[in-house]
């Protein structure tokens, strides 16, 4: 009996050898998934962003849905808002507009918590030159980069010189060039991908 036991034991190792084999590769990609860096995500705007006309924005009151909505900045540079009513947005940043908000609102509501999103930044443009499908200016989103925007114009024209392509930008009153390595950030290095300010004008030799 021990040696018809051994036997069949002798018989079934190597098919549970081959099976455990068998099941190894399709576990390690998922370690390996599970060991790569999460990508980083960019902000959607920054606190220091200037609020102006045309400008979208979402205001969202916790626990009051009533309150909460999506509005345009009127061309005299105020919103109007239940409860509230006309309070000026323009030239404030989302957070003043916010405590402001928050500070007419104290008359109604204990502790109002007031958050402030850009849907639309229609008062603020970059500019394309050069070879892309659409040149001139194009209104930016929150948080847009110099990939988008050129997508936004239609993408480079074949002609493009894709290694020197470079962003015209102005800080404190200097006028500043900043190279953009296109290739790189269209194989997906986000660090390469710029974001860009309000006023930017992208060159595309």
């Amino acid at each position: 009996m021990k040696m018809k036991n051994l036997l069949i034991a002798a018989f079934l190792a190597p098919a549970l050898f081959c099976s455990a084999q068998d099941k190894l590769p399709a576990d390690q990609p998922a370690a390996q998934d599970a060991a790569k860096p999460t990508p980083k995500i960019e902000p959607a705007m920054t606190d220091s962003y200037i609020i102006g006309l045309s400008d979208v924005i979402s205001i969202s009151v916790f626990k009051e849905p009533n309150l909460s909505s999506s509005m345009f900045v009127r061309p005299d540079g105020m919103i109007s808002m239940p409860l509230v009513g006309d309070i000026k947005a323009s030239g404030k940043t989302p957070l003043q507009l916010a405590d402001d908000i928050s500070t007419k609102l104290r008359k109604f509501i204990q502790d109002p918590n007031v958050t402030i999103v850009l849907n639309s930044m229609i008062s603020k443009k970059v500019y394309l030159i050069g070879e892309v499908a659409k040149t001139g200016p194009i209104e930016m989103t929150p948080g847009m980069t110099v990939l988008q925007a050129i997508a936004t114009a239609g993408g480079l024209s074949e002609y493009a010189n894709k290694n020197k392509i470079y962003i015209l930008r102005m800080e404190a009153g200097k006028q500043q060039k900043i190279s953009v390595q296109y290739k790189q950030a269209l194989r997906g290095d986000h660090s390469l991908n710029l974001l860009l300010n309000p006023g930017d004008t992208i060159i595309v030799p």
